[in-house]
């Protein structure tokens, strides 16, 4: 038993992590999908003993069981959205900030959980391409079938005869729910402006100049890194913002609010830079506030998403807490 063991641990640990990020395109949720791998890999264990690799290869037997894992988890649920997926943007930075905690939003994916490292760019760029929030945005908007189907043929380049297997379907009824995908996504839909690497070194730099107007508490010289059309959401808040004007009036606020102290820590989350904010509280330490993913471009930051859920931080591996000598 311990030899089958070993064997099958040797055959489908490799494939862990490619089914993360299979499991949390279809999902938009990090926790939904870590326990989707979990129960992948125990299905497959149960009936290793049933599976013949003259049939189909390891790969395409474990991506059948977490896609269809993935398909009853999803059956009758509400699909994740972000702020912008509810409406037109708001009007008034200074509205009131109430937390929808009923809407089931997507949650961003630390980089560090798909693989995806600065010195791999290679191996990595289809990854983080398909793992940007706005992609796996636009995938909840899909009826679950079509979502998957997009998903095994556009980005993980299955065969339609694969995916067929897969779904337990034929090759003609992938090839049209392939179809109907695309046009309801449309042409647009799944791709931001061109958006640069998290490790490219002018994202870093722009990145580190975002940072340091903030911990300045510095608005001017933040609104100037940010394109004309930028956007800002904040989910669990239903709100969302667009222009420089509108960003510029709201982190404005942020400082009336909870002060003009700041520490940022840098991460990266779907194939994206990051940053981990912490506000000081009323004991001089600094407290887990928000992670802000950034979509950067050429002409400079264009979208911001504000993550305002302190328990992300355990998840992207950062301290709830630094004291009042920490510095980014």
């Amino acid at each position: 038993m311990t030899a089958v063991r070993d064997d099958f641990e040797r055959r489908a640990d490799p494939f862990r992590r490619e089914l993360l990020a299979h499991c949390y395109r279809m999902l938009g949720s990090v926790h939904e999908a870590e326990d989707l791998v979990q129960e992948t890999m125990l299905r497959a264990w149960r009936s290793y003993d049933r599976y013949d690799d003259q049939l189909a290869s390891v790969r395409t037997w474990l991506y059948r069981i977490a896609t269809n894992a993935c398909l009853t988890k999803l059956s009758g649920a509400s699909r994740r959205i972000l702020p912008s997926g509810l409406g037109a943007p708001g009007d008034d930075p200074e509205q009131t900030l109430v937390a929808a905690l009923d809407v089931p939003w997507l949650q961003p994916v630390p980089d560090t959980m798909l693989g995806l490292t600065a010195d791999d760019p290679a191996t990595t760029a289809a990854v983080r391409g398909s793992s940007r929030l706005a992609f796996v945005a636009a995938m909840q908007y899909l009826p679950a079938r079509q979502r998957a189907i997009l998903i095994l043929r556009d980005v993980l380049g299955f065969s339609a005869l694969e995916v067929a297997d897969i779904l337990a379907t034929t090759p003609a009824a992938v090839n049209s729910g392939l179809q109907r995908a695309r046009a309801r996504l449309g042409d647009g839909s799944v791709s931001e402006d061109h958006t640069d690497e998290p490790s490219d070194p002018a994202t870093r730099s722009l990145i580190d100049q975002y940072v340091t107007a903030f911990e300045s508490a510095n608005v001017p010289a933040l609104v100037r890194l940010l394109t004309d059309q930028v956007v800002m959401e904040m989910p669990p808040v239903p709100l969302w913002l667009v222009g420089r004007a509108h960003y510029g009036q709201f982190i404005d606020r942020v400082f009336r609010m909870a002060g003009p102290h700041w520490r940022m820590l840098p991460t990266a989350a779907n194939g994206q830079a990051a940053v981990g904010a912490y506000c000081r509280g009323d004991q001089g330490t600094y407290e887990a506030h928000t992670i802000q993913v950034f979509s950067v471009t050429p002409s400079g930051i264009s979208r911001n998403v504000v993550f305002w859920d302190a328990h992300l931080f355990e998840l992207f591996d950062l301290p709830r807490t630094l004291d009042a000598t920490s510095s980014a």
